[in-house]
């Protein structure tokens, strides 16, 4: 297939604009390079995804279209269909799972679009999708997986190359499904195939990553869902054919690194995108070098206003400017005395400790640093002076449970208790379907919720469960089916919230 002709007879402009390619002025200083931020954010519907919708659809025979056209999402290629279809003048229908925040519906029913709500799941929402195929005769637009979907998203790419000049070292791009990075790769490396490109995918989400290791297709158990954007179980098969011929490689960044480069943007730009469209700074950060010239698109900017909390907390993290230590100090008299003084000038930003029956207490303490580097010298200083110290910097459940509950440790030791970290559909009556479930049969001694303004909460939750019930209890997380992790042996548990 000729993607490079696909690509230059894309009809995206009726619709979408080409958006500029800005230099992130005092980051490019800070690194002794250049970060070109690729604005896809100021697109009508703050995302790229209008691009690949709309040349999809405007292609279709006119019979196709006047069916109406129909997708399952809950974010940006929702609003690319819904405006797509409001401009050649045809229904659209857009099937979403209700756990959906408001902020999302809203935006498509501005566009004139039905939305279905069915499932707390995308798994679900397909089922529903399918079935109204099937009743109403619907035309359905992918997502991703689809060469005029993918030509259309290749338009950036093209407008990369016109914008950026000859000096253009390499390009990052976001990849979910792949549709976006399959289409700026292949044009790319058509016209000037000296130009590096990388795909760019959460931790936490890497179907596209595993999938380039086992040479096949791989799909996710739990993908995670704070770059929700980016949030896919499997690569489509075109895309991954496409991105495996034409990427350099996939950059895997950590949620701390995309938030740090969300505040990035911020700075540069003073727009605050949305996760999955800050990954491309953040991996372009992670490998720059010196006198190079990096073009980041910034694939969209549709943030719920709830979740900028969590962003902030996390981005000092990210930047490596924050570190997070358990010390193990004596319970006698000059001992605590001797720790801050350990601490010497450092701008501490969290200190929690509360006596214990033990010889030793645990404090949880967070410090102010320059770099990993200064994170390092310090835990180092605290064992020279015969502090036990552990670096809890990079601990998701230190960072997302433990911090806000040190102080709750139990004087005795709790039988048969186990923990676990699960994510939750922010949807009512959640919590107490899970307790049907779970609470009935197994005693709840641990419960810690905070919302960070995703469509999925994490809570921490510990069950007493006698050995002997073990198999029923992993049976049962079966039957509730949310996605879950055991962190009874982890550290920042076991020091925090174990028995003292």
């Amino acid at each position: 297939m000729n993607y490079l002709t696909k690509i230059l007879n894309a009809t995206v402009y009726d619709v979408a604009r080409e958006t500029p390619l800005d230099e992130a002025t005092a980051l490019s200083k800070k690194f002794g390079c250049r970060f070109l931020l690729k604005r896809e954010d100021l697109q009508p519907v703050h995302s790229y995804k209008i691009r690949g919708a709309y040349n999809k659809m405007s292609q279709l025979p006119r019979k196709d279209l006047e069916k109406g056209v129909i997708c399952a999402s809950a974010g940006n290629h929702a609003q690319g269909v819904a405006l797509s279809a409001k401009k050649l003048g045809v229904k659209a229908t857009i099937v979403m799972p209700v756990t959906t925040p408001e902020i999302k519906t809203s935006a498509v029913k501005s566009y004139g679009a039905t939305i279905v709500l069915h499932g707390d799941s995308y798994s679900d929402t397909y089922e529903e999708l399918h079935r109204q195929i099937e009743e109403h005769g619907y035309t359905y637009i992918a997502p991703f997986d689809d060469p005029d979907v993918i030509a259309g998203q290749g338009t950036v790419g093209k407008e990369i190359l016109d914008q950026a000049g000859r000096d253009l070292s390499a390009v990052f791009v976001p990849i979910g499904g792949g549709g976006l990075a399959a289409g700026v790769s292949v044009y790319i490396k058509s016209v000037r195939p000296s130009v590096k490109v990388y795909g760019v995918e959460p931790e936490d989400s890497d179907c596209m990553s595993r999938s380039f290791k086992a040479g096949r297709r791989v799909t996710l158990d739990n993908p995670g869902l704070f770059a929700d954007g980016v949030c896919v179980k499997e690569p489509g098969v075109e895309t991954f054919r496409v991105c495996r011929e034409n990427l350099d490689g996939i950059i895997r960044v950590s949620t701390a690194e995309t938030c740090a480069a969300i505040k990035d943007i911020f700075e540069a730009t003073r727009a605050i995108c949305e996760p999955a469209g800050a990954l491309a700074l953040a991996a372009a950060k992670k490998t720059a070098r010196k006198g190079e010239t990096y073009a980041c698109v910034i694939s969209g900017a549709n943030m719920n206003f709830d979740r900028i909390r969590f962003v902030s907390e996390l981005t000092e993290l990210g930047e490596g400017r924050e570190a997070i230590f358990d010390c193990a100090i004596p319970e006698r008299k000059g001992s605590f005395l001797k720790f801050v003084e350990r601490l010497g000038k450092h701008n501490v930003t969290e200190f929690n400790y509360r006596m214990s029956e033990g010889l030793n207490a645990h404090i949880f303490v967070g410090v102010s640093v320059k770099d990993v580097a200064e994170r390092k010298a310090l835990q180092k200083s605290f064992r020279a002076a015969g502090f036990h110290c552990i670096d809890l910097s990079d601990n998701a459940l230190a960072k997302e449970h433990v911090r806000y509950m040190v102080g709750g440790r139990s004087a005795v030791a709790i039988a048969d208790e186990v923990v676990y970290a699960f994510e939750f559909p922010e949807k009512p009556g959640a919590l107490m379907s899970f307790l049907k479930v779970l609470g009935g049969r197994w005693n709840v001694s641990l419960f810690h919720y905070r919302n960070h303004g995703a469509d999925h909460g994490k809570v921490l939750v510990g069950f007493q469960v006698p050995k002997a019930e073990r198999e029923s209890f992993a049976q049962a997380l079966e039957e509730i089916g949310y996605a879950c992790v055991d962190v009874t042996r982890d550290p920042a548990y076991r020091y925090f919230l174990g028995k003292r």
